[in-house]
């Protein structure tokens, strides 16, 4: 822990950046029950309907390259309070929506405005703890960061049923405004160094550039990347799947991803109590070898047997259970080497986190069935993700042993 840790605990830090990392995912994911319902009530598509998910992530993705810099520039909160305000006006908006195309700009300004989220929460913990204390507070964090896609579906289904898809953004309205009041009264000023040196577009470059050509950062942030932008992409296949095909209704389906937030929470409370005993790099071994086998066995169920709650979603557990056990050490592995751009760091690690979200939602959306993006596209992204860890990691040891 540094000099700085003083500034807030490790539990009001863990607590604001969990809120603050949830806006994202809950924006992303609160609606996907009301995808279908969306597709009748502006008569358009599928597709169509889909690209507001799409450009959502887009949105959040792109902006995440900005967010660091502006934090680094003019400190954490105040710009976190501004983009909380993009967050809500882009809410309002999308409440009204009168056509599809409204819909989808009205979610690509939301996804600018949840950005913040996942950018300040990694730099609150990396401006004030280090080591195992960091990785213990990345722990709550990557709870929500998962937890949010898994949790949302349940509520937005059980809202859209009993009021209505208008409805269901209202709740997210209510969220911005919570977590805009806490941050107001209880975040405190983290960045020891803000100055508008900070947004030289040359340095920027020069630190983007930086930190895609080093493995220590890359290897653990396209881990993170596949990984919960899986989750990401699942999102935008899952109702189309379990509300079409299977055929349960959007209060159902919301119940039926239970399934996928309490394997999420029972890999993180395990991680967190051996977390207590060992470090988090000794964990990512068997969260690498449980993700191989996780996708394997999407890609076998979903093309050999008929589609059920059960050979949909037991892969699906099995995949974000694993994931609880890379994703502390990831976090902090990715961070810990750059506190010198500590939130250059930050938004590079959220661009290729939603950037794999993007990626895997358009291929998918190529693909045209959402069958077949279930079968081969979200098994393949682990496996992308798991193969890539290995090679930059090797490729690291070697620099250093080198050295």
């Amino acid at each position: 822990m540094t000099e700085q840790a003083s500034m807030m605990s490790a539990r009001r830090t863990a607590l604001l950046g969990a809120g603050l990392v949830a806006v994202g995912p809950i924006s992303m994911a609160l609606y996907t029950p009301a995808m279908p319902t969306l597709v009748e009530v502006f008569g358009t598509s599928d597709s169509a309907v889909k690209l507001t998910l799409t450009s959502y992530f887009a949105g959040f993705a792109a902006t995440q390259l900005i967010c660091g810099p502006l934090t680094d520039a003019f400190g954490r909160k105040p710009v976190t309070i501004l983009f909380l305000g993009i967050y809500l006006v882009s809410s309002v908006l999308a409440t009204f929506s009168p056509t599809v195309e409204f819909m989808v700009f009205a979610r690509a300004l939301q996804g600018v405005g949840a950005a913040i989220g996942i950018s300040v929460s990694r730099a609150l913990v990396r401006d004030q703890f280090t080591g195992q204390d960091s990785a213990r507070i990345m722990n709550t964090i990557a709870m929500m960061l998962a937890l949010g896609p898994a949790l949302s579906p349940t509520i937005g289904g059980f809202v859209l049923e009993l009021f209505g898809w208008r409805e269901v953004f209202w709740c997210m309205v209510i969220y911005g405004l919570a977590l805009m009041a806490a941050v107001t009264v209880f975040q405190v000023e983290t960045n020891p160094n803000p100055g508008k040196h900070h947004l030289n577009p040359r340095q920027l470059g020069i630190n983007y550039l930086a930190l895609i050509k080093d493995p220590r950062f890359l290897a653990p942030a396209l881990l993170i990347g596949c990984g919960l932008g899986n989750i990401y992409a699942l999102a935008t296949v899952l109702p189309f799947v379990l509300i079409y095909k299977v055929g349960l209704t959007p209060s159902e389906f919301g119940l039926t991803m239970i399934l996928q937030s309490g394997s999420f929470i029972l890999g993180t409370v395990i991680t967190g109590r051996l977390l207590k005993v060992t470090e988090a790099h000794r964990l990512v071994p068997f969260g690498l070898v449980m993700l191989i086998v996780a996708s394997c066995v999407m890609c076998f169920l979903t093309l050999t047997q008929p589609l059920s709650i059960t050979t949909v979603m037991a892969p699906v557990g099995l995949f974000v259970f694993s994931l609880a056990f890379v994703l502390p050490a990831s976090f902090t592995e990715s961070m810990a080497p750059f506190p010198h751009i500590a939130g250059a760091a930050a938004s590079m690690l959220g661009f290729l986190q939603f950037g794999g979200g993007v990626a895997a939602s358009l291929i998918i959306a190529l693909v045209g069935d959402p069958v077949l993006g279930l079968a081969l596209v979200l098994p393949a992204m682990p496996v992308l993700g798991v193969v890539s860890y290995l090679v930059l990691k090797s490729q690291s040891s070697q620099h250093a042993a080198a050295e």
